[in-house]
């Protein structure tokens, strides 16, 4: 079936609301929400990957000079978010690292070619030069139903944490997912991570790679 690309970002983006329905605009943000994702106190370890990048990058993993707690989801950054998402999946052909790099695990921007975090690293850095706050676009680790990891970038926004992956077109919030999320890159520092509080019963069936 054919859609319309701004009937479809437009539909999406009013199901996301219609999810949120119960976050009050103009209010202060309550991020104890179930549209957010709760982070237990303190830092958890750094995934590998994450931290040899930041020992090639140091630029891009230090405390965030300006922690914006969420970003308003307004239709126009919904349609960026929307675009830089499928431009991404679109781009990059999914290859694993061990095809690639001939390593288990190595997380760096996509050269045409790479895997879950390199998908995720290339959406952030995107958005980050679209004028996104760092604070808002984080990296974090997921596991699949089959008990397998994965990667995918969480954007906080002041509708809930929003999921942009790889394996999916769309863009969800993260407790509509069939991931159990486990950590994410603190919104302090962007190379600092904090453990995931996830009790949900996952019954989704995993996203199978498009």
């Amino acid at each position: 079936m054919y859609f319309n690309k701004k009937t479809l970002g437009a539909t999406l983006f009013g199901a996301v609301m219609a999810l949120a329905a119960t976050i009050t605009p103009g209010l202060a943000l309550d991020t104890t929400n179930v549209a957010f994702v709760q982070t237990a106190s303190g830092t958890t370890s750094i995934p590998v990957g994450h931290a040899e990048f930041c020992q090639q990058r140091p630029s891009e993993c230090g405390a965030n000079s300006q922690v914006v707690p969420a970003v308003d989801l307004t239709q126009g950054l919904w349609q960026q978010l929307l675009t830089v998402n499928a431009n991404v999946n679109g781009t990059v052909v999914p290859v694993t690292d061990d095809q690639l790099y001939n390593v288990a695990e190595f997380w760096t921007y996509p050269n045409g070619y790479g895997d879950c975090e390199d998908y995720a690293l290339a959406k952030r850095r995107d958005l980050i030069n679209a004028g996104w706050p760092a604070s808002t676009l984080l990296m974090a680790v997921v596991k699949q139903a089959n008990g397998e990891g994965h990667a995918v970038l969480m954007v906080r926004t002041d509708r809930g944490d929003l999921v942009l992956d790889n394996q999916v077109g769309s863009i969800d919030l993260w407790n509509t997912t069939p991931y159990k999320f486990i950590k994410r890159q603190s919104q302090a520092d962007s190379g600092k991570w904090v453990d995931m509080i996830d009790s949900r019963e996952i019954v989704v069936a995993t996203a199978a790679v498009n």
